[in-house]
């Protein structure tokens, strides 16, 4: 029995490599995105950074592993058998929930994940034994106080970061202006006293001067001199500040690059856990069954040992802060997550990557009504003071930044700030949701919000915090699951759950590379969005036009046969891919449309006037394309799935040829638009008039057949055939009108 627990530890170990480049790849955003986002320094330089924050911070989580081991459950009243079934069932559970918001693109939190998790497991195994054991109470198996401390703190620190990031940053805001090298003179060095004191209480007194590295007597006399030592730090580093201040250092920039370093200590620090802390559990718990056991069967062996605190070899952490720090600066999706929240917390305007929806509709309308009120009743002389603060016009933005250094200042401090407090009260707060969510309220005070973007961007608060209580429930209902299944299905479920995880991670990353192949266009966009040369604008919208209506055109004549091909062959399963496609290309079409309607007014004027009708009619064109199928998709779509009379052999081969002419004039109006090479443009035209002409006689041929046949059992596809014809020649107009517009657009 043995060596398949042994296989079980080496598993639950690989799976931690696996589980610190998934949970790295979500949790980088809590300390890059703010450097990021405002461009402080290269993207390397920042990484040097953070790496450093997460080497140190990694050596000194040792203490932390108790979460895993006692942290919820009691591992007293567990076996060895219950334990190793959690673990595994928690890290199961764990990667496949990871993975799968990490691609979505959307942040979750690793703390919320392992606690529930853990929770899922233990609760289910708790609820057998009680019924089992009537001398058992639930307070014997499940540390319930614990559990439940972590969890209210956890979820009520996403109203505490919110709250305080509109407050801290409206006052900044207010201090500093946008213009804030102007209004810097005597408040900079106020501000980045304060701030160098609370990154440095962060940092070393709440960091490394807890750690088992530390002497004993050093941590009690760092303890018992607290405020002195917080006053002669923010009293020295105000008067450095102010002399970094007239030597011209940039010192938004330094408290930035400070702050990521220390969010990237305390992420490795506190966060370690979340990674490593159930496989190393795992691990100990192995080595304690084989030395003591006895010959004890693994349902007996009860782990009293769990309730020590770890000892975690140094080396391991190492080897772990190694691995994060190769997943933080190779990890594809690590980029994809901090997309997500520096977009939602951008100033300009730009793509948005979330849609409307009724809740955030009223939250903005509600928030609008109550600003209208409040502004009746100030007085004009404060409002207009107020509003020339918050002047955008005067933002200083570095080259690609999509927020300046001040609200990036503010971001980290304050979320170094209230994670230190929650951990003087003994609260777990999770540093995604502080750190997201003090974002979210900094760029709402900042007024990045605007009425043509706020529904969206609140829409992705709601999405993002929704999926953070969609990880709870979802973790703790599916861990529970798993841990019950390989409870009864034994040795057998557990290698069956194995065997899953890897399908899965391998189906996934494979997705992954496919979606990213897609991402060429999106670069595009966010390199217009961000260039300031009004001709490069131009260049690169107009390759960007190209290729967007180039795709369609190809799009339209793969599932204009793939409808037929559905028809002629009866395949439903066909019919409803091409419906389900149709649907997606949509709302593509629609970003695109917002895209390039953005980027058109930041064209060169003359230009802009010029074009702007063209542009129109060929994204209109575009859209009559997906309408123009949805139209000849439907009635054949219900035909097949009502299992009616299929389509005539004759009428297949009247189709044959225009199908043919169709799919050659799409090929030359594809070839033309993505190349930019018109030539051939009034020829494309002249023959799609033709087969249009074709197409006329073909149809007025069978409506007379409909007129004439006396058999009323082809009535039905007689009719679907007939809005094909006609379809087809809409399909020709729309070909035509989307050429003529790309011609003039591109190569006017």
């Amino acid at each position: 029995m043995e060596p398949i627990y042994l296989c079980i530890v080496v598993f639950l170990l690989c799976l931690a490599v696996f589980d610190l480049f998934v949970g790295v790849s979500n949790d980088a955003v809590n300390f890059l995105n703010s450097a990021i986002g405002a461009k402080v320094a290269k993207f390397r330089t920042v990484l040097i950074v953070a790496s450093a924050g997460v080497a140190i911070g990694a050596i000194m989580s040792s203490g932390m592993m108790d979460v895993a081991r006692h942290g919820i459950m009691q591992p007293s009243n567990f076996s060895f058998y219950d334990v190793m079934t959690i673990f595994l069932a928690v890290m199961v559970t764990d990667i496949i929930v990871l993975d799968m918001f990490n691609t979505l693109g959307m942040p979750t939190s690793t703390t919320v994940s392992l606690v529930f998790e853990l929770l899922g497991g233990t609760f289910i195994l708790a609820v057998l034994k009680v019924a089992a054991d009537p001398n058992l109470a639930f307070s014997d198996l499940l540390n319930t106080d614990k559990a439940l401390s972590v969890i209210i703190a956890i979820f009520v620190s996403v109203a505490i970061a919110f709250v305080f990031g509109i407050i801290v940053q409206w006052l900044s805001r207010i201090v500093f202006t946008f213009n804030y090298k102007r209004h810097s003179r005597y408040s900079i060095a106020i501000f980045g006293g304060i701030a160098f004191t609370a990154l440095a209480y962060f940092i070393f007194l709440k960091g490394i001067a807890k750690s088992h590295y530390i002497a004993e007597d050093v941590r009690t006399w760092v303890e018992a001199n607290t405020q002195m030592l917080l006053l002669a730090t923010f009293v020295g580093s105000s008067i450095v500040m102010e002399v970094l201040h007239l030597l011209r250092v940039n010192i938004f920039r330094l408290i930035v690059l400070m702050g990521t370093f220390a969010l990237a200590m305390a992420f490795a620090g506190n966060d370690l856990v979340n990674f490593i802390g159930v496989p190393l559990a795992g691990l100990d718990s192995y080595n304690d069954y084989v030395a003591n056991s006895g010959g004890v069967g693994v349902s007996h062996f009860m782990m009293d040992s769990l309730n020590g605190s770890a000892q975690t070899p140094p080396v391991y952490l190492f080897a772990a802060g190694v691995v994060m720090i190769v997943a933080m600066a190779t990890s594809k999706k690590a980029q994809n997550v901090i997309k997500t929240s520096v977009d939602l917390a951008r100033q300009d305007e730009g793509d948005e990557m979330f849609g409307s929806s009724r809740a955030a509709r009223s939250i903005v309308r509600v928030t609008q009504e109550s600003s209208s009120w409040i502004s009746q009743y100030m007085p004009k002389s404060i409002a207009r003071w107020i509003d020339s603060r918050f002047n955008k016009e005067e933002a200083e933005l570095n080259e690609g930044a999509a927020f300046d250094v001040v609200r990036a200042a503010i971001n980290l401090v304050l979320a170094s700030l209230l994670i230190t407090v929650g951990t003087n009260y003994k609260l777990p707060l999770s540093t995604t949701y502080v750190t997201f969510m003090v974002a979210m309220g900094s760029s709402l005070a900042d007024r990045a919000w605007s009425r043509e973007s706020a529904v969206f961007r609140v829409t992705g608060v709601i999405s993002v915090i929704g999926g953070w209580f969609i990880t709870a429930g979802v973790a703790f209902v599916s861990c529970a699951i798993v841990c019950i299944i390989m409870y009864y299905g034994g040795i057998v479920a557990k290698i069956a759950f194995m065997a899953l995880v890897v399908f899965l991670l391998i189906r996934s990353n494979r997705k992954y590379a496919e979606k990213e192949k897609d991402a060429d266009k999106e670069d595009v966009f966010r390199l217009m969005m961000r260039t300031r040369d009004p001709e490069i604008v131009w260049d690169l919208l107009a390759k960007h036009v190209s290729r967007t209506q180039s795709f369609t055109t190809r799009f339209v004549m793969q599932n204009f046969n793939a409808i037929i091909d559905g028809l002629e062959s009866e395949r439903a399963k066909t019919l409803r891919r091409v419906s389900n496609d149709l649907a997606k290309e949509k709302i593509e079409l629609k970003k695109y449309r917002r895209q390039e309607l953005l980027a058109l007014r930041r064209v060169p004027t003359e230009i802009a006037i010029e074009r702007n009708t063209w542009f129109h009619l060929g994204i209109n064109s575009s859209e009559q394309f997906i309408y123009c199928l949805r139209r000849i998709l439907d009635p054949v779509k219900e035909h097949v799935d009502n299992n009616f009379n299929p389509l005539p052999a004759e009428y297949i081969e009247e189709f044959r040829p225009i199908r043919a002419q169709i799919n050659d004039l799409m090929q030359q109006t594809e070839s033309q638009i993505s190349t930019c090479r018109f030539e051939n443009y009034r020829e494309t035209l002249s023959l799609a008039d033709q087969c249009k002409d074709e197409l006329s006689v073909i149809r007025k041929k069978h409506i007379d057949r409909i007129q004439q046949s006396k058999d009323n059992s082809k009535l039905q596809v007689s009719l679907v055939y007939l809005n094909l014809l006609q379809e087809s020649q809409q399909l020709l107009s729309n070909m035509r009108h989307q050429l003529r517009a790309a011609k003039k657009f591109i190569d006017n």
